[in-house]
Order: structure tokens, then sequence, then C-alpha cells
């Protein structure tokens, strides 16, 4: 039974599900159940582990087309506008995060060059963590959407 699951609601769908793919076929070995126009999910040991979804197409779905498409968008920017150094970079800092998406790994600080070299952007490269638990490790990253990923170790 799929309980919980992340389903991430993205603007840039065939980029964000390439992203997602390949990370997770590289860190986690794991293959796509299905990948169609605007939805792609995957399976760990047969329980749903991520979902994308086209933002777009629910806004559709529950009548919210007409509405900014958040505000932690305008806030925040893409990872690709931090890195061009727009305006939105400075605003970027004024909302905390709402979600985060966490990936048990091996290896933190590969799974970190991973995500960099796939286009995520680090904002807390890997360190160890002792006030949080005894032996964790983590980094935390910004897909190319701009969604808050943690990456850990124990």
């Amino acid at each position: 039974m799929d309980a919980l699951y992340p389903r991430l609601l993205v603007r840039d769908f065939p980029a964000s599900a390439a992203f997602y793919q390949a990370v997770l076929r590289e860190l986690l070995g794991v293959e796509p159940v299905k990948v169609l126009p605007g939805y792609a999910n995957w399976d760990i040991e047969g329980e749903a582990g991520l979902v994308l979804f086209d933002r777009g197409r629910l806004a559709a779905a529950v009548g919210t087309e007409d509405l900014p498409q958040a505000a932690q968008d305008a806030a925040r920017g893409t990872a690709q506008d931090a890195a061009r150094g727009t305006a939105q970079d400075a605003a970027r800092d004024t909302a905390q995060d709402t979600a985060m998406l966490v990936m048990k790994v091996d290896d933190v600080d590969a799974a970190a060059a991973c995500l960099a070299g796939r286009g995520a952007t680090v904002v807390a490269p890997p360190q160890d963590r002792p006030d949080w638990a005894p032996t964790l490790r983590t980094a935390h990253l910004r897909d190319p959407e701009g969604n808050l990923i943690e990456l850990q170790s124990y």
C-alpha cells in the first residue's frame, strides 16, 4: 500500500522528469514505473517512492489555473535563475521551504556530486551533523525546479 509518498508539482515537467530519472537510476538503481506527458512515478520495493506531476495540469483539474503559480515561486525563482544572478536570486531567501525530499544514500559526498552534476544547486555541502544524530551526514541541494533535497547517511 502506498500510504505516503512525495508528489512534486513541477513547472518544467520534461526537465524535472529527466533529472529524477537520471539521479534515481544512478543513486538507487530505480527505474520509473511510468512516464507519461505530465506524470511520472518511481516505486521502491513495490511502494511509491516519488511522483512528479505537471503543476499546470493539476491547477486546471482543481480550478486554480488563474491563480499565481505559487507564492514561493515568485520569491525563490529557479536554480537556473540563481545561477544567472537575477533579481529573483536576492528574493529567493525571503520564504522558507514548505517541503523537502529526503534521500537516504550510502555516500552523501558522491550523491551530492551526482546531483550537482545533473544540474542541482548545493545549498549546504556534505557535512557531519552530530547535533542532529550521532552518525548523521547530510547535504542539502535544490533540484532544477528549486525543490529542497536532503541527502543523508548514518
